[in-house]
């Protein structure tokens, strides 16, 4: 049976109309962006083939043009699709954060720095930039490493602090790995930025760690 045979209010668009798209399934989600299925598969039965291929919505995500090209149903349009909705995903994030008055939601914080940092193959850096009212100035990676490490230099922080003349930061950094559990290198590292950055009165006010689907925070762990 085909989609379109489906009730009405089973069929993935519809559906979506009528619940909200957070009423989907993540295979209802994928249906939606693939359109059709193959021969003897509708677009459901195909999105959930891909997702049992590659195990979640993240995975598929973080696929190469080589591995998502490899299964039926997927070329190299698909891909550039996916890869442009991914990136629209990410840009609205980071408008709405900028847009916001003040930083007040540690949730949308994880939010944002979810969508920026945890598909990323290699560890990077980056601090949230915001005046003396949190209000946010902007997102910036500062420092790019390799899968386990990067480099990271205190008095560079100091820099781009003053560059864009901030009286706060929140700084984050990403665990290729998954395991967002922060290290003992983190937690000196966090106190060196910290102490470099009281000398010209710039309030650090988290140092977040991204894993895969979660993100720990200093502040509430009580490590600043």
């Amino acid at each position: 049976m085909s989609i379109k045979q489906w009730p009405a209010a089973s069929r993935p668009r519809e559906k979506l109309l009528l619940q909200g798209a957070d009423a989907l399934s993540d295979a209802e989600l994928l249906a939606i962006f693939l359109r059709t299925g193959l021969p003897g598969l509708d677009a459901v039965g195909l999105a959930q083939s891909i997702l049992n291929r590659f195990g979640s919505l993240a995975s598929l995500f973080q696929a190469n043009q080589r591995q998502f090209c490899q299964g039926p149903g997927l070329g190299p349009a698909k891909f550039v699709q996916l890869q442009a909705v991914v990136e629209m995903s990410r840009r609205y994030l980071k408008a709405e954060l900028i847009a916001k008055p003040a930083l007040a939601s540690p949730g949308d914080t994880r939010r944002f720095l979810l969508a920026q940092m945890r598909d990323l193959t290699s560890e990077q850096f980056a601090c949230i930039w915001l005046d003396s009212q949190h209000r946010v100035l902007r997102f910036e990676t500062l420092f790019q490493g390799t899968l386990d490490r990067a480099a990271v230099y205190p008095r560079e922080v100091v820099k781009a602090a003053l560059s864009c003349n901030a009286g706060a930061v929140i700084l984050a950094h990403n665990h290729p790995s998954g395991i967002a559990e922060p290290s003992s290198a983190d937690r000196l590292l966090t106190d060196r930025i910290q102490a470099a950055l009281a000398t010209i009165d710039v309030q650090l006010l988290d140092h977040m760690v991204v894993g895969q689907g979660v993100v720990i925070s200093f502040a509430e762990r009580g490590l600043l």
